[in-house]
């Protein structure tokens, strides 16, 4: 099971692309709404989640947690206790953590990056304190994922799909939608 945090103002097509290359991929992905079951991106498009945070459950099927940018997206991610415990819960117990544009500096902020190689948004990597910020569009370092931006966004949900099953999903599904990469 893969959750992806969905909160008021997140970017959509961090999170979307991400949603839709892993089910393309066979992996179970669900929208879990930080802000209630529908929720609103940075563009105003809303959509509705597939569960709510407190929906969530934590156990030995979560494979991975996402977190996509996004203004105030990112911010409204970090005031929830439910997604620093999932966090918490992925990183102690050696799921993948992923994070795209902002997100990534939410995981600098709860110490995932410590000593760890990451990228995120440009402008935003003064605050990736004890990370090896790293000018790529897609960073992995063991079981943490750092993606650049939503221009990324298909080379994060390749990776995504690479570490969650196999490099030949992830090309039958980058063939499949003719990937430009």
């Amino acid at each position: 099971m893969v959750y992806i945090f969905l909160a008021e103002g997140f970017e959509e097509i961090e999170a979307l692309t991400q949603v839709d290359y892993l089910r393309r991929a066979g992996i179970d992905i669900k929208t879990v709404g930080v802000t209630g079951k529908i929720v609103k991106g940075s563009h105003g498009i809303p959509v509705t989640c597939d569960i709510t945070e407190d929906e969530a459950y934590l156990d030995g099927s979560l494979e991975m947690i996402i977190l996509p940018g996004g203004i105030p997206g990112v911010p409204n991610l970090g005031k929830s206790e439910k997604v620093k415990d999932a966090l918490d819960f992925a990183y102690r117990n050696g799921k993948y953590i992923a994070a795209i544009c902002a997100a990534p500096t939410l995981l600098a902020k709860y110490g995932y990056l410590e000593n760890k190689n990451a990228v995120c948004y440009p402008s935003m990597k003064s605050e990736l304190s004890g990370a090896n910020y790293i000018k790529k569009s897609v960073v992995r370092d063991g079981h943490i994922i750092t993606g650049e931006a939503a221009g990324a966004s298909e080379q994060f949900a390749f990776e995504l799909i690479r570490v969650l099953r196999t490099h030949e999903d992830s090309d039958k599904v980058k063939e499949s939608i003719c990937a430009r990469i």
